[in-house]
Formats: C-alpha cells, sequence, structure tokens
C-alpha cells in the first residue's frame, strides 16, 4: 500500500534525522500523520503538491521510534483492541494503534471511547 512503501521506505529512523520525505500522498497518510502530531510523536507535516503524486515532508522530533502499517487492514472490533495493542506495542504506555472506523481515522484509545472498532491501518511509538 501506498501508507507502507511511504512510512516504511525511510523507518526505522536514522538518529538525528530532522524530517522525512513520504511520496505518494494520500488522505489516509495525512489522517495518520495527523493523530501522530496529535500525541506529539512528531511535531508537523507539509503536504507538498509536485503536480505528480504529492509528497508529504514530515518534521521530527525525536519521539518516533517505529511505524509500522499492518496489511491487510484485519478488523478489529472492541473487544480485540487490547489483544493488538498487547502484540503491537511495547508496553501499555507508549505508542498507538490507528484504525479507520466508521466516526474516521482514530487512536486505539478514541476508538475504545467511542465503543467502536473498525480497520487496523498501523501503529506508533
Amino acid at each position: 500500500s501506498d501508507l507502507s512503501s511511504g512510512i516504511n521506505a525511510e523507518w526505522p529512523l536514522r538518529p538525528g534525522k530532522r524530517q522525512v520525505l513520504i511520496r505518494p500522498s494520500s488522505k489516509v497518510i495525512v489522517k495518520f500523520l495527523t493523530v501522530m502530531m496529535k500525541h506529539g510523536y512528531i511535531d508537523e507535516f507539509e503536504v507538498v503538491d509536485d503536480h505528480r503524486a504529492g509528497k508529504i515532508v514530515v518534521m521530527l522530533n525525536g519521539r518516533l521510534n517505529k511505524c509500522g502499517v499492518i496489511s491487510p487492514r484485519f478488523d478489529v472490533c472492541v473487544s480485540d483492541i487490547e489483544k493488538w495493542t498487547t502484540n503491537l506495542l511495547p508496553s501499555r504506555q507508549f505508542g498507538k494503534l490507528v484504525l479507520t472506523t466508521s466516526s474516521g481515522i482514530m487512536d486505539h484509545e478514541e476508538a475504545r471511547r467511542k465503543h467502536t472498532g473498525g480497520k487496523i491501518l498501523g501503529f506508533f511509538y
């Protein structure tokens, strides 16, 4: 998928690198990055229209250790969220799963609060 090729092309991150380039750009990637930014894992990002598929410049802040995409997008019901976090995240305190739900793309804690499941897009910590 475009998300995994874009994100995994630059991750795992080389220490001290301040920005990464993701291409092509997509709405899903933008939403995924927005979740990461909301939780302080990245500083900001800019979508650049290069008259082709577009690209995204992401400014890093050193907090992101790993970011991954789950393909295929498995269905995750609310009761399964715990199991997925245990399998994918290093500990309960760190990181988020990113789900696409009927209420939009959000992290697993928001999905749990809204009692909604969805399809898993990926994770970061």
